[in-house]
C-alpha cells in the first residue's frame, strides 16, 4: 500500500495544528482528515476509516487518554500518535499505558511528527505490546520536573522501559537525577510491589563491595538477595571493583549461583546502574568489564545536565520550594527576577545544587519573597575563590573551597564515607598527568620533580589509568 492509499485522521482543537499537519501530509502525499473534536475522531475509526490517528490529549469534549481505550477495542491494529502541551512523565506513561505508539511533546518537531507517523504507518503498533510498556503511576506526585525538549526524551524513554524488565543504564553528572528514575521506573514497573534496593559503590570501601552485594556464608545475605524480586539499584558502578564486577556479570546471566535461603531459588533481579564516568573509557584503561558494560547497557538512558535545561529551573525551584515548605522550612515565594539569576547559573552540581541552594535560602533569609538580590549573594557566595584578601587564592584555599562542596551537596551534609581515597585520587591524577605532560612522557624525570620512586610512581599510573604520553624523538 503506498503513501496515496493510507488516510490519517488528525485531532486537534487547533485550527492552526490542523492546518499544518494536513498541508505535510498531503505533500507527502497522504489523504488527510482533520476534526476538532474527540467525537468525530471515535466515529470516523468506528465507520473503519484512517490508517493513522494523530490526536491531541485535551479535547474541547473529551480526554483522549479516555477515548483510546475505545479506539483500541474497535480498531485494535490502528496506531495512534499522541501529543500533548502537558510535556511532563505522567503524560508519557498515560500513553504509552493506554496503548498509543508514540508521544510528542508540543511544540513538536514537523521532520519527527513526519517521521514518526512513517514508522507508525510501515509497522502498526502490537497493541498487547503496547500495553505492557507501562503501568499507572500511582503517586499523584511527579517524580520528576520539567518541560523542556531534554526532559521530554527523557519521559518518552521511561514511557518504553516501564513495562519492560530490562536492565537500564543511566548515565549523567552527578546531581541531574539518576536514582530518581531508576526510582520511576520501579515504582511504575512490573516490580512495583518488591524492593527498590540501593547501594552506592562510591560510599562503599572497595574490600567491601562484594560483601555488601553478594553477603557472607554466616548468613549475611547481602544487597542481591535482600532484592529479590524487585529492583537492584547500582549507583556509581564504574566505581565497582573487578572482581565485583565479575560477580555482577554472573547474576546478570543467570550463572551466579547464590540462592535466596527463603527460596532456595537464584534471586531474580532487575538490575539498574548509574554512573556519572565514562564507562568506555575505564574499559580503555582495564578499569571496567567491556562484557559487563554490554550486559547493563541494554537499556541507555542519558539525563541531561541543569545547564542543558535552564527552562526548567523556575518549576524546579517553586517544586523546591513547596518541599521544604512541608518538611518544616519557613514558607517562601520567587520573583521573576530571581528565576531569571538562577537561569544564568551554570550550575555545576545541577539539580542537587538547585535545590540545595533552595533550602538554604529558606533557612537563613527573613524575607516572604526571594529576589534576585538574595539570589545573587548567595551566588556569589558560592563561586570559586580565585582571590584572596591579599592576592591570589593559595591550592589550600582552592582544596577547602572545592572540599566544602563535597559536603554542602548532600543531604545530611555528610558525603559518602571513603573521601580521603576519593579526594587523593582526584588530586594526584591530574598532578601526575600534568608532570608527565612536561616531561613528554619521561618517567623518570617525573618521578624525581614528583619525589617519588619510579616503581611507585608506574603503580600510580597503572592504578589511576593516567594516559601516557610518549617522549619526543
Amino acid at each position: 500500500m503506498n503513501a496515496a492509499s493510507k488516510k490519517i485522521l488528525i485531532a486537534d482543537d487547533d485550527a492552526s495544528i490542523r492546518l499544518v499537519l494536513s498541508q505535510a501530509f498531503t505533500r507527502l502525499g497522504y489523504q488527510v482528515r482533520a476534526t476538532g473534536n474527540a467525537a468525530t475522531l471515535l466515529k470516523w475509526v468506528s465507520e473503519g476509516d484512517g490508517d493513522l490517528v494523530i490526536t491531541d490529549v485535551v479535547m474541547p469534549d473529551e480526554n483522549v487518554f479516555n477515548v483510546l481505550p475505545r479506539i483500541r477495542k474497535e480498531r485494535p491494529k490502528l496506531p495512534v500518535i499522541v501529543m500533548s502541551a502537558q510535556n511532563n512523565l505522567i503524560t508519557a506513561v498515560n500513553a504509552a499505558e493506554v496503548g498509543a505508539f508514540d508521544y510528542i511533546p508540543k511544540p513538536f518537531d514537523l521532520d519527527e511528527m513526519t517521521s514518526t507517523a512513517q514508522r507508525a504507518l510501515s509497522r502498526p503498533a502490537d497493541p498487547e505490546s503496547a500495553r505492557a510498556q507501562a503501568r499507572a503511576v500511582r503517586d499523584d506526585r511527579l517524580p520528576l520536573i520539567g518541560r523542556s525538549g531534554p526532559m521530554q526524551e527523557v519521559y518518552r524513554t521511561i514511557g518504553r522501559l516501564v513495562g519492560a524488565d530490562l536492565t537500564v543504564l543511566l548515565s549523567g553528572e552527578s546531581g541531574t537525577g539518576k536514582e530518581l528514575v531508576a526510582r520511576a521506573l520501579h515504582d511504575m514497573g512490573r516490580r512495583r510491589d518488591g524492593k527498590f534496593v540501593t547501594i552506592n559503590l562510591a560510599a562503599v570501601p572497595r574490600e567491601r563491595v562484594e560483601t555488601e552485594l553478594f553477603g557472607k556464608e554466616d548468613g549475611d545475605c547481602g544487597k542481591l538477595i535482600d532484592a529479590d524480586g524487585g529492583t537492584l539499584f547500582l549507583d556509581e558502578i564504574g566505581d565497582m571493583p573487578l572482581d565485583a564486577q565479575t560477580r555482577l556479570l554472573r547474576v546478570i546471566d543467570g550463572s551466579e549461583p547464590a540462592l535466596n535461603p527463603k527460596t532456595n531459588r537464584r534471586p531474580n533481579v532487575r538490575v539498574i546502574a548509574a554512573t556519572n564516568r565514562d564507562l568506555r573509557g575505564l574499559i580503555q584503561q582495564g578499569l571496567f568489564r567491556e562484557d559487563l558494560f554490554f550486559r547493563l547497557n541494554v537499556a541507555p538512558l542519558r539525563l541531561p545536565p541543569l545547564r542543558d535545561r535552564v527552562d526548567d529551573i523556575p518549576d524546579l525551584a517553586r517544586a523546591f520550594l513547596l518541599r521544604a515548605g512541608r518538611e518544616g522550612l519557613p514558607s517562601k515565594t520567587i520573583d521573576a527576577a530571581a528565576l531569571d539569576r538562577l537561569r544564568q547559573h551554570l550550575w555545576p552540581g545541577n539539580v542537587r545544587e538547585l535545590e540545595n541552594l533552595i533550602r538554604r535560602i529558606c533557612a537563613l533569609y527573613g524575607e516572604d519573597l526571594i529576589t534576585a538580590r538574595i539570589v545573587e549573594r548567595e551566588l556569589a557566595d558560592q563561586q570559586p575563590l580565585v582571590h584572596g584578601e591579599e592576592g591570589p587564592a593559595t591550592l589550600a584555599q582552592l582544596v577547602e573551597r572545592k572540599l566544602s562542596s563535597y559536603f554542602a551537596d548532600q543531604p545530611d551534609g555528610l558525603p559518602p564515607v571513603g573521601l580521603y581515597d576519593r579526594v587523593l585520587e582526584e588530586v594526584e591524577r591530574p598532578l601526575i598527568q600534568l608532570t608527565l605532560s612536561a616531561t613528554r612522557g619521561n618517567q623518570v624525570r617525573a618521578a624525581e620533580i614528583l619525589g617519588l620512586n619510579r616503581n611507585t610512581l608506574r603503580k600510580k599510573i597503572s592504578d589511576l589509568g593516567v594516559e601516557m604520553q610518549r617522549a619526543r624523538r
